[in-house]
């Protein structure tokens, strides 16, 4: 069997690592990573300018490319080069990503849409996270990880993808698994002004969640925040197919 490893934190990232010598164990491990941190790229892909495809060092891996592109780039070229030296890709892999990737923080995540695009390349996928941004515990995750290849290859389909968060924590101390949906949770937003060393005014991005009690227990952001790990089947099909019929009553045409 063999998997493509990608994350959005960057080649030499710790979750990298911990996940490409847990998959080693049940499959042949490829890599392709970006070259620098790529969190927050969504599902952008490099279309204005040429890239670079370097050899990287990952012991664990049968091969190993670092690019200075998107996550989703790097599946797209991890994909098409190993099929080009013969080596046919089963399942990608995305992580272990340094914070959780729930509710809609999955539509602006690299991690996740690295995962989708190997969907969209005729692969099944899963993206994984652990809900910190300096993780301390891996096992959880790694332990998933293994289990997930082996209860899942042959049926989880191409157009899914599972996304995995686990808490921070031993695997001793997380209580379980939820298996949930996708929360909508809010954040509270705020643009913050920084006076660069040449005086100009610039500006970051930040935000805090500041909405998840009383949530169902069915709840990505619920399942973390209790302890839980949570497991959320994903599919790019982003139609409202409930809603086309009430469009079409609508009577735009007219």
């Amino acid at each position: 069997m063999n998997i493509l490893l990608t994350n959005d934190d960057g080649v030499l990232s710790d979750g990298l690592q911990k996940l490409g010598e847990a998959l080693c164990m049940v499959a042949d491990v490829y890599v392709c990573a970006p070259d620098e941190q790529k969190s927050a790229s969504s599902h952008s892909v490099t279309i204005n300018r040429v890239f670079t495809i370097n050899e990287a060092n990952c012991p664990y891996a049968v091969l190993a490319y670092e690019i200075n592109g998107t996550p989703a780039d790097c599946v797209k070229v991890g994909l098409r080069v190993l099929n080009d030296k013969g080596v046919d890709i089963d399942m990608v892999f995305s992580g272990i990503n340094h914070g959780s990737n729930i509710g809609t923080d999955t539509i602006y995540s690299g991690t996740v849409a690295a995962a989708r695009e190997g969907n969209l390349c005729g692969v099944p996928a899963v993206a994984l996270s652990v809900d910190s941004y300096s993780p301390e515990y891996y096992d959880m995750a790694m332990s998933l990880a293994k289990k997930t290849v082996r209860r899942v290859y042959g049926r989880l389909d191409s157009m899914t993808l599972l996304n995995i968060n686990v808490p921070d924590l031993p695997e001793k101390d997380i209580q379980g698994i939820r298996y949930t949906r996708l929360s909508t949770m809010e954040h509270r937003e705020w643009l913050q002004q920084v006076i660069g060393s040449d005086g100009v005014k610039q500006y970051e991005y930040a935000g805090t969640p500041v909405k998840w009690q009383g949530m169902p227990d069915d709840i990505d952001v619920v399942a973390i925040k209790e302890g839980y790990a949570s497991i959320t089947p994903m599919q790019y099909d982003m139609t409202a197919h409930e809603l086309i019929k009430e469009v079409e009553e609508w009577r735009i045409d007219k």
